[in-house]
């Protein structure tokens, strides 16, 4: 009917991310983490060591930001904003601490929830879960860093690529005469 209001779109305003990206978490000093996008967590899960209860209901703990090089680290206090039992995606419950600050996300900043975790053999320091991401975007499975452009390796000398090159052609050049005979 003409008189009647649209339903809102729940699209309109949201940032395109992929499944990988980076924020920053300017409370805590921390720019530029790799996090994974995980739509089938409902909380944030951030890797931490040593963590350490305070009276008046604060925790201190170290935020491990790379997993090569755990040298590299920020030590954060802050305020518990809960505790609750998780099930992490092996299936088994734990009891976890969690904490908010803001996240910066591309053109987006919020307030966030994370639970403190030990996320040692996994590749990303943090999981970003559907709580995070929920009214402000949208992801897009085929593709990574849409929002913060990965970070760039150096350069292999060309020597070495050279090498690499030209062993893979030959590789490639044996399978095509194997297809061929």
């Amino acid at each position: 009917p003409s008189g009647s209001p649209r339903p809102k779109d729940p699209l309109r305003g949201c940032t395109l991310i992929g499944v990988a990206e980076r924020i920053d978490l300017p409370e805590w000093d921390i720019d530029q983490l790799r996090v994974k996008i995980d739509t089938g967590a409902r909380t944030s899960a951030l890797h931490v060591d040593d963590i350490e209860e305070l009276p008046d209901g604060r925790v201190r703990f170290w935020v491990i930001l790379d997993r090569k090089h755990a040298h590299r680290r920020v030590q954060v206090e802050a305020p518990v904003s809960r505790r609750s039992r998780v099930r992490s995606s092996s299936g088994k419950a734990q009891e976890r601490i969690f904490v908010s600050t803001r996240m910066k996300l591309g053109p987006v900043e919020k307030e966030i929830e994370v639970s403190l975790a030990s996320r040692e053999p996994m590749i990303f320091r943090m999981l970003l879960g559907r709580s995070a991401l929920h009214h402000d975007f949208l992801v897009d499975p085929s593709h990574r860093y849409l929002q913060s452009p990965k970070a760039k390796r150096e350069k292999r000398s060309s020597k070495r690529r050279g090498k690499k090159k030209s062993a893979r052609s030959k590789k490639q050049t044996a399978k095509k005469e194997a297809a061929d005979r």
